[in-house]
């Protein structure tokens, strides 16, 4: 399974149903970078998304995007397969 890295807040609701999204899907490890807890973390993430909203999303080295992406490729069976890489 490819590493999944998620930009997050402590507070961010789509956050936690992405989590719970993806710990559905199988997913055990979620490397959760706060931005809240480490503001320069924003800018990088910024910087590589393009996007200023939590949560955004890498699986592997491929960005999904935020919570709404993250269910669109559920939704269209793309997921399970972006995660059996």
């Amino acid at each position: 399974m490819p590493k999944v890295i998620m930009y997050t807040t402590g507070f961010c609701p789509y956050c936690k149903m992405a989590e719970s999204l993806l710990r559905s899907k199988g997913v055990q490890e979620i490397e959760k970078i706060r931005i809240d807890l480490e503001p320069t973390q924003r800018a990088e993430m910024m910087g590589r998304t393009g996007r200023r909203t939590v949560p955004q999303i890498y699986i592997g080295e491929r960005h999904v995007g935020g919570y709404d992406d993250l269910t669109q490729l559920d939704r269209k069976g793309e997921l399970a397969a972006l995660l059996a890489i």
